[in-house]
């Protein structure tokens, strides 16, 4: 008598696990959770860190649609986040002055220290990530999920 049968010994895959979009998902919440703890244990949250981080390369600073884009998340929610990021010290506000409905948002010396040192902790995590991979096997997906993103992004509202 057999216990198992051809379908135990292969089975068939299920929908999402090979599903583009829900792998992502999954490795970006496993992943980014990592490393989410540290900046929860820096006194920020998640939405905080992705607007320094944001702002880190931005000499000029962004508008709040253009950092609502780059941080994933919706105006309303992120113009109090930034307010309280203001209040914190953290980022400074301006109006734009072409149109004044729009704000633009500059890191401050404090909060660029912050930043640097997240960035640090978060490049270190992300080699981490990456090691098993080997460098030139790093960079390939690097490029391939880079090309991903510019052939399927969203434009800044």
């Amino acid at each position: 008598m057999k216990t198992g049968t051809q379908q135990d010994a292969n089975p068939v895959p299920s929908f999402i696990d090979g599903y583009l979009p829900y792998l992502l998902a999954q490795v970006s919440h496993s992943i980014s959770a990592e490393f989410h703890a540290q900046v929860h244990e820096a006194g920020l949250s998640v939405t905080q860190w992705r607007v320094l981080s944001s702002l880190r390369s931005s000499a000029g600073g962004l508008t709040i649609g253009e950092l609502a884009f780059h941080t994933v998340t919706k105006q309303p929610t992120l113009s109090k986040v930034v307010q309280r990021m203001a209040v914190d010290g953290l980022v400074s506000r301006t109006e734009v002055r072409a149109d004044r409905r729009q704000t633009r948002v500059s890191l401050t010396a404090k909060g660029g220290r912050m930043v640097e040192v997240l960035c640090g902790q978060a490049m270190r995590h992300q080699m981490a990530v990456l090691q098993p991979f080997g460098e030139t096997r790093a960079a390939e997906l690097m490029e391939m999920l880079r090309t991903l993103m510019k052939s399927h992004a969203l434009p800044p509202k």
